[in-house]
């Protein structure tokens, strides 16, 4: 089967899609209509083998409710460039960053889920100047995360099988978009819940996501995220990350949770107050690893309540 082009992600909706060059390459992003003249940004960041349109409610319902409403395919992802490189914490960053500018604001709020929250963290660090707060979504701080694979057994025993397949070469590539993207529903399925699973739009979703992988470069783009994760704690890159991650958060922190997420933990989450003490923690009921989705109202009433107090 002929693979689909980039631009199948473009989907039709109350939204425009545009081209952003923002640190050396073009990102696609997604800008809700109805924004008023100087609205607040907001920036939306997906999470692994995901795409722009995971924020579909909130793009909409945060443009409503008086925001400049943005989602992004990140580096290697939907219709964003996908260079051989850049896949590193400083790098994904800087896209982010650059993004904000582009877009002619000097200061955004940022939304992200899971690999997306790793973004969103490591962009509040090292760009502070230009994030206002931040919202993530089943994405703890990433020395949290390190340290509870390390530490935590039910962590560790939730994260790290797939996280360690994906570090051999070209075999994870061929598994993700094998009998048209199988593993990426497979992956949905065993960390989200019954609800979601089986309601109305989730056949919509799951085509997308397995139509998605399945562009050319995706699938060793998004495991490139992956294995800098993993094979930068043994690098000079890794550890000046990390160190540089090791600090207290100045701007405002909304962290959300899948009261049934089965891949992170929530006592890792529990673990981000050294780095965010004054964070706010919302546990969504009834929702798994992709709350934004799975809860979509939920997620959207208690980001809406944290942005209005900024």
């Amino acid at each position: 089967m002929t693979p689909p082009d980039p631009s199948t992600v473009r989907y039709d909706g109350p939204w425009t899609h545009r081209d952003i060059h923002a640190n050396g390459i073009r990102l696609h992003a997604v800008e809700a209509h109805g924004t008023a003249p100087g609205a607040p940004l907001v920036v939306f960041v997906h999470g692994f083998g995901d795409l722009w349109w995971s924020w579909r409610h909130q793009l909409t319902a945060v443009a409503d409710a008086g925001y400049r409403a943005v989602a992004i395919d990140l580096r290697g992802y939907g219709d964003t460039d996908k260079p051989p490189r850049g896949y590193d914490g400083w790098t994904l960053a800087a896209d982010v960053a650059g993004l904000i500018r582009a877009l002619g604001h000097t200061e955004a709020i940022l939304v992200g889920h899971a690999d997306g929250g790793l973004v969103c963290w490591a962009t509040a660090v090292l760009h502070p100047q230009l994030v206002r707060a931040i919202t993530v979504v089943d994405s703890p701080h990433p020395i949290s995360l390190r340290d509870a694979a390390i530490r935590d057994r039910a962590q560790r025993k939730a994260l790290l099988p797939t996280f360690l397949a994906y570090q051999l070469p070209w075999r994870p590539e061929q598994l993700l978009v094998r009998d048209d993207g199988a593993e990426i529903e497979r992956l949905v399925r065993i960390r989200s819940g019954s609800d979601w699973q089986h309601s109305a739009e989730f056949p919509d979703v799951i085509d997308r996501l397995r139509s998605a992988v399945r562009i050319p470069g995706v699938a060793h783009c998004s495991l490139e995220y992956q294995r800098w994760a993993f094979r930068s704690q043994w690098r000079p890159d890794g550890r000046r990350f990390m160190k540089a991650m090791d600090v207290t958060l100045a701007v405002p922190v909304l962290q959300m949770h899948g009261a049934l997420d089965p891949y992170v933990m929530a006592a890792t989450l529990r673990r981000c107050v050294r780095h965010a003490p004054g964070r706010v923690i919302k546990f969504i009921d009834g929702a798994g690893h992709y709350a934004h989705q799975e809860k979509p109202d939920d997620v959207t009433a208690a980001f809406l309540d944290f942005a209005r107090t900024l």
